[in-house]
Parts: C-alpha cells; structure tokens; sequence
C-alpha cells in the first residue's frame, strides 16, 4: 500500500505541477538506517529456548537451504543463459532470496504458535544471511578466498566487540534513569554500525549478535551476574526498548515505501517484459519453496508456502548494487512487481486460512449431537 500510495503521488505530483524535493539521495541514508534497525528488530525477535531446538533447527535450515538455492539457480541461469559474471550474477539474484522479516512477521498473528514461531525464526535468519552473503561479496568480490579468511577474523574479532558493546549497552539500558535513554542506545547502534563498516567488520553481524544477546539474556539468569543485575527490572526496560524500536522501524520503513514508490518508474511496472519476468522468478521461487516444505521439511501447510514476501531488504540490497553490476533484465520494474505478487500471494493465503479457521466444524457437531441422542435414550 506504501508503494501504491507513493506511485499515486508521483502521479499526482506530475499532473498537477506540484513541486517536491528530489530526495532521492536520501533514500540510501534511510535505507542504512532501516537496515540496522530491521535486524536488529529482527534479532530481538528470536527467542532460544532448549526444548525449541528442533523447530529452530528447522526454520533455519528453511532460510538457509531455500535463499542457497534460489539463489544458485538464477545466478546458474544468468550466467549460463545470459552471459553475465559470477560476482554480477549473485549480486543481482541476493536480494530476490530473502523473504522479509518486516512483512513476514506482522501478518502472522493468525498462526497458531509453532507456525508463527517457525515464520519469525525463517524469515528473521533469511534477513540476516542474505545481507551478510550480499555484504561479503560486495567488500571482497576481487578474491573470494582472501575474503573468506578475512572475514572469519572479522567475525571472531565482531563477537568480542559485539559482546562489549551489549554490556555496555545493557549496563546503560538497565542503570540510565534518563527519559531519553532508548535514543541514546539506537544512536549507539547505528554509531557502532559505521564505524564497524570503515575497518571493514561484518557490521550487521556486530548488530545481530548485540540483538541476540539482549533478547536471551534468561541464559545469564543464573550466573554471578544476577548480583549485578535486576533482570525483572531489565526485561521490562528490554519490552520499553523493544516496542519503542518497533515504532521507530515502522517509521523509517513507511518513510521509504514511499519515497521509492514515488521514484518508480510507473511505465517499468505497465512493462509486458518486465511483468513476465517477475511472473516466472516470483512462480519459481514458489514452487521451489512447496517442494522443499512439504516433500523436505514435511510440512504439508500450503498457507506457509506462500508466506515468503519480498520487501524492504530486496529493495535496499537491490540499491546497494554498483551501478556496473546491475543486469538490466533485473531492473527497478521487475524487483518492485516481484514484491507486489509476493505480498498478494500472501495477501491470498491469508484470507483462506482465515477462512478456514472460521468454517464451523461440522463434523464435531454431527458428533456431539448423536452423543446426546444416546445420552437422550440412556
């Protein structure tokens, strides 16, 4: 609706002469912002719990093994096919692989618990790894190997500050009795983010790690730093946190619908090639999706097969690409109407399930009523 929304004022902007702005360069500014926010949202989202670890496994087995082949399949396709190089191939199919936690995650509030769980989990790690994979390639696409063991330096050397920086924060989360406080640990995120990506450390990486943390800090309960620490206290100030952070996301995410929806091209969407296009990748992406779930996975719910929307982190990625990367078969128009299907899709699902769950049991009733005539009889 974003989207649509920005389409129909740069429709109205132009037919009435109306002046705006160009603001499109802020939309990478944005977009940084709204991609630290979104992991770290996303991270603070999941949940490690012992007796979970199955569906955990699964879900990300899920992210990790269908955004793997996804994206080996139309990188194979683009370079076999279309001619294009390994580095501008992957670059390109990257951010078509990640479903997106913001979407994902607040149109399943209808599941029942398990699903709901595996939806957070999939999508979430789905965010993650597809901007850490895009990430690595863009800072080391001259030599791979190089940048293998650089970045599982940068890693280990990310885990120790991302540890640092989470006491610190948390130390000023729990202790700070300023009404700004939140602000104050956003900012520092963001901070950290930056200077982390200018020595060339995996920054979402730092991000993640901090969200995990904070979000399953039950595990430290038990150790030598209860003495310290008041954690009834820190998870009501971590629910403060969380829900001022889920605000602020919105926010940002709202503000950069909108902002690309008015700098798309309305004549790339109206595009017969371009609509054929994201017809088959949104089609295959699909269909590998149902043969993974319900022939690998075992999960036969055909309502989960098509919860695997497209949103903002396709378009950030989609942007991050240098210009002389991009493939134009895969253009502005293709990757905006290849989230649109996927979110009616899952606009589709959701109003079956929905309907599903409404439908009265007719078979349980049939049954309660022949146990009273027995009950009537006796």
């Amino acid at each position: 609706m974003l989207i649509l929304l920005g389409i129909l004022v740069q429709l109205l902007v132009a037919n009435t002469g109306f002046e705006i702005p160009n603001m499109k360069p802020l939309l990478p500014v944005v977009g940084t912002v709204g991609l630290v926010l979104i992991v770290l949202e996303a991270s603070l989202d999941i949940r490690l719990h012992r007796n979970k670890t199955g569906l955990l496994i699964k879900s990300v087995l899920s992210a990790v093994l269908l955004f793997a082949f996804f994206v080996t399949i139309l990188t194979a396709v683009l370079i076999n096919i279309m001619g294009y190089s390994l580095v501008d191939s992957l670059l390109n199919a990257i951010p078509l692989g990640i479903i997106s936690s913001a979407v994902a995650i607040s149109s399943s509030g209808h599941f029942d618990a398990e699903q709901k769980e595996f939806i957070i989990y999939e999508s979430s790690f789905s965010d993650i790894i597809g901007i850490l994979v895009f990430d690595f390639i863009i800072i080391n696409q001259f030599s791979i190997g190089r940048g293998l063991i650089n970045f599982a330096f940068g890693g280990v050397l990310t885990i120790i500050l991302s540890l640092i920086l989470t006491a610190a924060l948390a130390l000023l989360l729990h202790k700070v009795n300023y009404h700004i406080n939140y602000v104050i640990i956003m900012t520092s995120v963001v901070l950290v983010y930056i200077l982390a990506k200018l020595i060339h450390l995996p920054a979402l990486f730092l991000v993640l790690v901090f969200g995990l943390a904070l979000s399953n800090n039950h595990f430290l309960e038990n150790t030598l730093i209860k003495d310290y620490i008041d954690f009834v206290k820190f998870r009501g100030d971590l629910e403060s946190f969380r829900k001022l952070l889920r605000e602020l996301t919105f926010i940002v995410r709202s503000f950069f619908f909108l902002m690309f929806g008015y700098y798309t091209s309305v004549d790339g969407l109206l595009n017969l090639n371009n609509i054929l296009v994201s017809f088959i990748l949104t089609t295959g992406m699909l269909l590998i999706r149902w043969i993974f779930l319900r022939y690998i996975f075992k999960m036969p719910s055909l309502t989960l097969v098509f919860f695997a929307p497209r949103g903002l982190i396709t378009i950030l990625l989609f942007l991050s690409i240098p210009e002389v990367s991009k493939i134009p078969l895969i253009n502005e128009g293709v990757v905006t109407l290849v989230i649109l299907m996927t979110i009616f899709f899952m606009i589709g699902s959701n109003i079956l399930y929905r309907k599903k769950l409404e439908t009265p049991p007719v078979f349980e009733e049939v049954i309660d009523l022949d146990t009273s005539k027995d009950h009537a009889q006796e």
